[in-house]
């Protein structure tokens, strides 16, 4: 599972996505819009808008799947109630995996239900260079004891586990900065999936 706003998606999701795919030997990655995240603003633009724009990021790639099932769920978009679902459909011997970006990560504890996470899910935190500060202690408590070395320490069991892990390309896009340059009508090229950026310039997405 990796979940987000995708407002709009760009081309440092996806291939974040693409090397969790790779370097944890997953057998696909749930790309999920949130229809209404807890903790941020609304998205600016529609759920459908932001599955169709993510579907067309995704393309054909091999192992990356739009998974709408937050947008169709009613209420906030509770990563448990989510991973809940995902435990549902696989059964309890699935090990099942929620990838999150290192500020996310430090939000952790205050987060809905958030040992529940552990219960349901491995947790892998997509780490920045600065990842070795100190953490506050409700996240240290939270995480104490979950953490492992590697890849094959945390997939010896269906979940409860914590990797910290490195990817290789850490393209620092912001969807933020993409958003801007949309509505100032200057280029997102190279930021953006060309279907991505096509879509988004032919029905006038973001413009102010």
């Amino acid at each position: 599972m990796f979940g987000g706003t995708f407002d709009p998606v760009h081309l440092g999701h996806l291939r974040s996505a693409v090397e969790l795919h790779e370097a944890l030997g997953l057998d696909r990655v749930h790309l999920m819009p949130a229809k209404a995240p807890p903790l941020r603003g609304a998205p600016r633009v529609t759920g459908e808008q932001r599955l169709a724009l993510l579907r067309l990021g995704i393309g054909d790639t091999p192992g990356l799947v739009a998974d709408d099932r937050e947008l169709a769920r009613e209420g906030p978009s509770y990563s448990a109630d989510t991973l809940a679902s995902l435990r549902a459909e696989f059964g309890a011997g699935a090990r099942l995996v929620m990838a999150l970006g290192h500020d996310a990560f430090l939000r952790l504890a205050d987060w809905h239900a958030p040992e529940r996470l552990f219960a349901l899910a491995h947790l892998v935190v997509v780490d920045r260079p600065d990842h070795a500060a100190p953490l506050a202690a409700p996240l240290a408590r939270l995480i104490e004891g979950r953490e492992v070395a590697d890849v094959a320490s945390l997939m010896a069991r269906p979940a409860g586990g914590l990797l910290r892990l490195r990817l290789p390309s850490r393209m620092a896009i912001s969807a933020t900065e993409v958003r801007r340059r949309l509505e100032e009508g200057r280029s997102v090229r190279y930021l953006l999936p060309e279907a991505v950026e096509r879509h988004i310039l032919t029905h006038g997405l973001y413009r102010r």
